[in-house]
């Protein structure tokens, strides 16, 4: 950022500047895909490339995409002004758990927190199970030492920090071998001087060992869950800040020179690369979020404003509600069952993907998930020395792919021959029964289970899903997307431009969002307009001193405000919003209407007589930067008639029987046309299949089709 403020300053020649700006680049590292989007900020024209993940090593796959882009338009990397990433080398550290090896340093009795966690089984799981597996620690109790200090509830010392008992601890973690420590002590919350002390003496002991200290990283009541939060911060830190620093250092050598590269987080916000590898936790939903507010950015420029997001890829399906053109965001989750305290978009994951296995159990009966046969070897179709049958393979098979049409802009040829191969033995044979049925039904199953996902956000809230439109992407959203909306009762489909790519499409729709959170447990009744001005205030300058270093100009902050409350003795807290910042002497009554209609809306009742209390105050910095604009890209090679974008016919099987298919080329589909189902779309980044009965219709403004049944 410090070459962003240099460059306003030191100007140059015209044409230079012009050079140095010309692009702006996003790159969405998936299981299976790696998606760019390059957009030329003086024109807004959007150029789009897919490439195959190199899984393990993800930054390979990046500069040899961009290398590739760069090397067909005879550009430099120097033509880059602005490069964003949304990236899952968290996500599969979480999944996989193979993060760095951590170290645990708690309040002296106290190191049982992390192994007893909630002491309850999470929402959804069977309560008899005797067979319940709980997630395996990512702190093993032998690398957890107990530390002696004490503070207590309201922030007063109770025994002061011991620093020669600290050093023994922290020199046992060391000798164990640790790259990263977690420090989580009781209430330092209300006074972090003993942790941020600690924090001090692992850097005199071991510069080298990554630090997660927790009042720094979510300074939040409530112990156990803010310990997990911080254990997977360090957990994750040492990966994601040597994935940054080797795709920084790859960057560099192919001659980027702008200083905005960002990171995705959870939040839809991005962060610079520093920021995001201080605070690891924050980009486990990196990829998922930027898709979601590319629906969000075209709720608000279409008028869609009730939809569900359906992002189905080569490993996973993410869904998410927007209401009122507002994405639905959460101050805590779960990654892998393990406990978050972040803000994230409200996203849930099922795995359900392009390349997700289909298999018979022991049963006889066929499942389908939630292991996936990922880029490498892939599914069988790849030819990449894949065996079993994947969701992929079954499209291929029935003919919603077509093989005479390659994936990935061209660069994946399908083998058919190789799919229906694979379904005859793994499946088909098994079960006694043709190939193209076992595709079927390898179909359906996983349609069942991306139709129980989308619930989960919306009719298991109290959302009625006959309001809402699925908006769906990813690569393979389109092959389900009309089926499944169908079976739901929606009110139909919604198939953006570039639905291959639309998560990488969001990170250049995004803003640079920093949030900051602090626990100040209080009746509301006792506290005055200017209390809680100051409280925020606080934050806010935090927000101003960071997104300053960063680069920033205090006039680019603004700032968005929030307050946790609760009914005093309540378990859970809702999240409201400050609308008008500074309060006055008579909002915070106001504060409290609100929290009580708030209440009334979610739970279906309210206790306006009941005491309220003010648990967390919430600030997010947010900085605008330059976004996408939404037009339709298409425009310029639309034909006048449907029948002009005809590219042939294909076999598919809608049923036993094949029938000969309208296929079309999507891009040419004319302004306002209709095509009618059974039909295939296609496009570079997707294939989009229409069923007996539906209808898309071309929108002239922002060329997404609308499916209807």
């Amino acid at each position: 950022m410090a070459r962003r403020k240099q460059e306003r300053r030191t100007g140059g020649p015209a044409a230079e500047r012009q050079q140095i700006m010309a692009y702006r680049v996003a790159v969405d590292t998936g299981g299976t895909f790696t998606d760019f989007v390059f957009l030329e900020a003086g024109t807004g024209r959007i150029e789009i490339l897919k490439v195959p993940s190199t899984r393990g090593n993800e930054s390979v796959g990046i500069v040899d995409g961009f290398s590739k882009w760069l090397n067909g338009k005879g550009l430099r990397a120097d033509s880059i002004g602005f490069f964003a990433h949304s990236t899952t080398v968290g996500t599969n550290a979480m999944l996989e758990e193979n993060g760095a090896r951590t170290g645990l340093l708690v309040t002296d009795g106290f190191r049982g927190v992390y192994e007893v966690g909630e002491q309850s089984r999470g929402y959804g799981s069977v309560i008899y199970d005797l067979l319940f597996d709980k997630p395996s620690l990512l702190v093993p109790p032998r690398l957890t030492e107990e530390i002696k200090e004490r503070v207590l509830f309201d922030g007063s010392v109770h025994q002061e920090l011991d620093e020669a008992a600290a050093r023994k601890s922290i020199g046992r973690l060391l000798e164990a071998g640790v790259d990263s420590i977690a420090v989580c002590l009781l209430f330092s919350f209300r006074n972090p001087r003993h942790e941020a002390r600690i924090g001090e003496l692992i850097r005199e002991m071991a510069p080298q060992v990554n630090v997660s200290v927790s009042s720094e990283i979510v300074p939040q009541m409530r112990e156990y869950y803010r310990l997990s939060t911080t254990v997977v911060n360090a957990y994750l830190n040492p990966l994601l800040e040597s994935y940054i620093h080797r795709l920084d250092s790859k960057l560099a050598e192919q001659g980027l020179a702008t200083e905005q590269r960002y990171i995705m987080r959870s939040n839809g916000g991005l962060a610079t690369f520093e920021s995001a590898a201080k605070r690891s936790v924050q980009t486990v939903l990196s990829g998922p979020a930027a898709g979601v507010v590319a629906a969000q950015q075209f709720a608000k420029a279409s008028g869609f404003h009730d939809m569900v997001t359906f992002d189905m890829g080569g490993t996973s399906t993410d869904v998410a509600l927007i209401n009122g053109g507002q994405a639905m965001r959460r101050m805590s989750g779960k990654v892998n069952r393990r406990d978050l305290l972040v803000p994230m978009l409200d996203i849930h994951t099922v795995a359900a993907g392009g390349g997700t296995v289909a298999w018979i159990d022991e049963l006889g009966m066929l499942q389908v998930g939630p292991r996936s046969a990922g880029s490498f070897p892939g599914p069988v179709c790849y030819g990449r020395g894949g065996t079993e049958a994947t969701i992929t393979d079954a499209n291929l098979v029935l003919g919603y792919l077509n093989a005479e049409f390659p994936l990935a802009g061209g660069s994946l040829t399908l083998d058919r021959a190789g799919a229906a191969a694979a379904i005859e033995k793994n499946i088909a044979g098994p079960l006694g029964i043709s190939v193209t049925q076992a595709a079927r039904g390898i179909i359906e199953i996983v349609n069942v289970k991306m139709q129980e996902a989308i619930k989960v956000v919306s009719s298991n809230r109290g959302y009625d899903l006959r309001d809402f439109h699925l908006y769906s992407f990813g690569g393979a959203g389109s092959l389900h997307a009309g089926k499944i909306a169908e079976e739901l009762g929606m009110r139909g489909v919604i198939i953006p431009t570039y639905p291959g790519v639309t998560a990488a499409l969001g990170l250049l729709l995004s803003d640079v969002r920093h949030d900051y959170v602090q626990s100040a447990l209080t009746d509301l009744r006792e506290l005055t307009a200017q209390q809680i001005n100051g409280r925020f205030e606080r934050l806010m300058q935090q927000g101003r001193q960071e997104l300053m270093a960063e680069g920033f100009a205090e006039h680019e902050i603004r700032f968005e405000f929030h307050l946790d409350m609760r009914y005093a003795g309540q378990g859970y807290e809702l999240t409201i919003a400050v609308p008008d910042f500074p309060l006055r002497i008579a909002d915070p009554v106001q504060l409290r209407h609100g929290f009580d209609s708030e209440h009334a809306r979610l739970t279906g009742h309210s206790a306006p007589t009941e005491a309220v209390e003010i648990v967390n105050y919430r600030v997010a910095g947010v900085v605008a930067v330059p976004q996408a604009p939404l037009t339709n890209p298409f425009a310029a090679q639309q034909v006048a008639t449907v029948e002009q974008a005809l590219l042939g016919k294909a076999k598919v099987y809608f049923t036993e029987t094949p029938a000969d298919t309208p296929v079309y080329d999507r891009t040419k589909l004319p302004a306002g046309g209709i095509v009618s189902g059974p039909a295939i779309l296609l496009q570079a980044d997707t294939t989009i299949i229409l069923h007996d009965g539906e209808k898309a219709v071309v929108d002239p403004a922002l060329g997404h089709l609308e499916i209807a049944s």
